[in-house]
């Protein structure tokens, strides 16, 4: 297949169409698979209402078919057609934060979308995302879009048009370059069917942000193990991982270096994900630098395309420090949780 290649202005609005937009929105209308830029990572868009169109999603990223997808909307009228009732929570939310970085979970309506999306629960998971390209995308198509993130299941997500490229390159009809985005993580998902919201994946929005506006707000503790069938984007599957191995490293620079040491005194090419603050202090086989701890959002911004960078440096292994779990930082610490597939090692601690 070939795959189509559109360079568009961040400039564009729903007013302002561009003919790249266009022609990018007819292949969604025939039901193919286009990639876009939002606010948080590049989508990989679908027609959400047609079983054809999704099931082209699921193939092109190898992703498990019980994974539900998040439903991207142009326009609040848009919920009409997925959901039978709006909480006044959700109202209140939306106000604040939409369009943002903040998936909200629904009651579906009978048939309102593919069940291929919802993989087969009663709920729907609904987001507007913050980015001048992608609303005009969706608003030219005319439909809800369908869109996980645009990479290889369990890959880090993509952050630039270039990733997609790399990852899906004839595997999809189009890929929509709107440039780098802005938050670096996906957004943050949700339930508010239950009387207290629970957040089922944390991102781009930190818990703080929306108590802010509703008051409590839980966290499913399935977020960190669980075995039955995920009611959000990655909550139980590897995600977001470079090709080496990845650990956590839980404890002070001085004994990450050790760690290092030992491994490459064993010839074991060892790699290291690290803030600016600490990047220049390590001696290891390759460092990415992640950002500042002083400012964790820098951090979510770079996190996917550090990531990426070690597959280029044919690594045996990667230690990660380890972020605070407050605001920004729960999100990071999930994403790195999954990359790491669970696995850390920490000081005191003998290594498993």
């Amino acid at each position: 297949m070939k795959t189509n290649y559109w360079t568009v202005d961040i400039d564009v609005d729903i007013k302002n169409i561009y003919p790249q937009v266009v022609e990018a929105a007819h292949y969604l209308k025939e039901g193919e698979v286009v990639a876009f830029p939002t606010e948080t990572v590049y989508g990989l868009g679908a027609n959400a209402l047609t079983d054809k169109a999704v099931a082209k999603i699921f193939d092109a990223k190898g992703r498990p078919a019980d994974n539900p997808l998040i439903v991207h909307i142009a326009n609040v009228d848009q919920l009409d057609l997925l959901t039978k009732e709006i909480p006044e929570t959700t109202i209140k939310l939306m106000d604040e934060f939409w369009p943002g970085p903040l998936t909200l979970i629904f009651k579906r309506k009978p048939n309102a979308v593919s069940s291929l999306v919802t993989a087969g629960l009663d709920t729907v998971a609904v987001r507007m995302p913050d980015h001048p390209v992608a609303l005009a995308l969706i608003h030219t198509a005319g439909v809800p879009i369908a869109a996980p993130s645009a990479n290889k299941s369990g890959k880090p997500s993509p952050t630039m048009a270039t990733h997609v490229l790399a990852d899906l390159e004839g595997l999809i009809a189009g890929i929509v370059d709107g440039g780098p985005t802005g938050v670096g993580l996906e957004s943050t998902v949700l339930d508010c069917t239950p009387e207290v919201p629970v957040i089922l994946r944390p991102g781009g929005l930190s818990k703080e942000e929306i108590e802010r506006v509703i008051g409590q707000v839980d966290q499913d503790p399935a977020l960190q193990h669980s075995e039955s069938s995920p009611k959000s984007p990655g909550m139980k599957y590897r995600h977001y991982a470079p090709s080496a191995p990845l650990f956590l490293a839980d404890g002070d620079k001085e004994w990450i270096q050790e760690l290092i040491d030992q491994k490459r005194n064993s010839g074991t090419k060892v790699g290291v994900l690290a803030p600016k603050e600490s990047a220049s202090f390590y001696n290891a086989d390759v460092v990415a630098v992640c950002g500042s701890r002083s400012n964790l959002k820098s951090v979510a911004h770079t996190l996917y395309q550090a990531l990426r960078s070690f597959d280029e440096k044919n690594l045996d292994m990667i230690y990660a420090e380890v972020y605070p779990v407050q605001g920004v930082g729960a999100a990071i610490m999930n994403r790195l949780e999954k990359a790491a597939a669970h696995r850390r090692v920490t000081q005191g601690k003998t290594e498993k």
